[in-house]
């Protein structure tokens, strides 16, 4: 090979691309793994708009400070090793930059799992930092990869969403308002309620365009669309809202009717981030954004990582099965059509029933 091809973006305007090679050196410990293919939603965007504040452009460092690598999660193969236990040609799944190729430093290896140990990662958190070997698993069926990489890390956050929101008593609430009912993390979330008979009654707020297949999953008690939210919300019980969205005249909209009935808000998402700004009107001592890799932290030391693991795994396998129904998915190759594909995310252009799998 003749170097790392990868896509890094400017830090301070997610639209402005560049492709970068980079010689490989590989050390002792270290692994290099070809990255087959991975997903792009708004979820990775997500992670680029955050970047600063929760440490996601530390993962794959760049040379360039103003510049940074979005992190993605997909399939790798171990193309060279130099760490004891890790094979060539293993198959891998987890969190890789967008590019063609990752030096990872296994550490912790067992015969399902190894972490990486690269000194910048090590205070990261550790959801990110683990790697399936999936070579090694004989459930593991390769048919299921593509969904695996572009819904396994969205539903495992609408799994954590339902989680937090049981572990809290619901809050007190009454009724779920889910905002961007259409986003996958929104309707894995709706899965995971759905899924608990003793859940609050879920509804899902949509826009007029994506109305028709937001009532078509069968999936929310009611959907309302945003400019019904005056006359169709109901101000009389409590409400948790969960927001997928971060689009602040939504949310805030939603404050001043509920008033004293908004009972906590969850932010999870900032689809539309160019409106993130909260209005006057946002009560902000009852609403804080929702990170999963703290969550799941909390649940391995009250169940146990395995016990974690068994009981999203449980619900993820059922969520996928759902998804496949109305889920399309699309395949970009090469640099270009990454390049494309990530502009058509980014600018919040692909619907919300397909998503992208990619190889740089």
């Amino acid at each position: 090979m003749s170097g790392i091809t990868t896509v890094e973006v400017r830090k301070s305007d997610l639209a402005e691309l560049r492709i970068t090679k980079s010689p490989v050196e590989l050390k002792d410990g270290q692994v290099l793994v070809q990255v087959a293919r991975f997903g792009l939603t708004a979820n990775n965007i997500t992670y680029g708009v955050v970047g600063d504040r929760i440490g996601y452009w530390n993962f794959y460092p760049p040379s360039d400070g103003d510049w940074g690598v979005i992190p993605v999660w997909g399939i790798g193969i171990v193309e060279r090793s130099n760490a004891a236990g890790i094979a060539e040609g293993e198959r891998l799944y987890g969190y890789w930059p967008m590019g063609s190729h990752a030096v990872l430093k296994p550490a912790g290896v067992d015969d399902s799992r190894f972490f990486d140990g690269s000194e910048h990662r090590r205070d990261l958190a550790a959801v990110y930092n683990r790697y399936l070997r999936l070579s090694n698993d004989p459930q593991d069926d390769p048919a299921t990869d593509d969904m695996r990489m572009v819904l396994w890390p969205l539903y495992a956050t609408s799994y954590c969403l339902y989680d937090f929101a049981l572990d809290n008593g619901w809050f007190g609430a009454e009724q779920v308002l889910i905002v961007s009912a259409s986003s996958k993390t929104g309707i894995g979330t709706g899965y995971a309620f759905k899924a608990d008979p003793d859940s609050p009654k879920v509804v899902g707020l949509t826009s007029t365009g994506n109305r028709d297949k937001v009532v078509a999953l069968n999936l929310y008690d009611d959907v309302i669309l945003y400019d019904q939210i005056e006359e169709r919300v109901a101000t009389d019980r409590k409400t948790l809202i969960i927001d997928m969205s971060g689009n602040g005249s939504v949310i805030g909209r939603l404050h001043k009717l509920l008033g004293d009935n908004m009972a906590f808000t969850s932010h999870v998402g900032l689809t539309h981030y160019s409106e993130a700004g909260m209005g006057a009107d946002y009560i902000r001592d009852r609403s804080a954004m929702f990170f999963a890799p703290g969550h799941i932290a909390k649940r391995g030391k009250d169940w146990g990582p395995a016990e974690f693991e068994r009981r999203s795994g449980a619900f993820w396998q059922q969520a996928m099965r759902s998804s496949e129904s109305w889920l399309t998915l699309n395949h970009a190759e090469g640099p270009s059509e990454a390049e494309a594909a990530y502009r058509e995310v980014l600018e919040g252009r692909t619907p919300p029933d397909q998503a992208w799998t990619i190889t740089v």
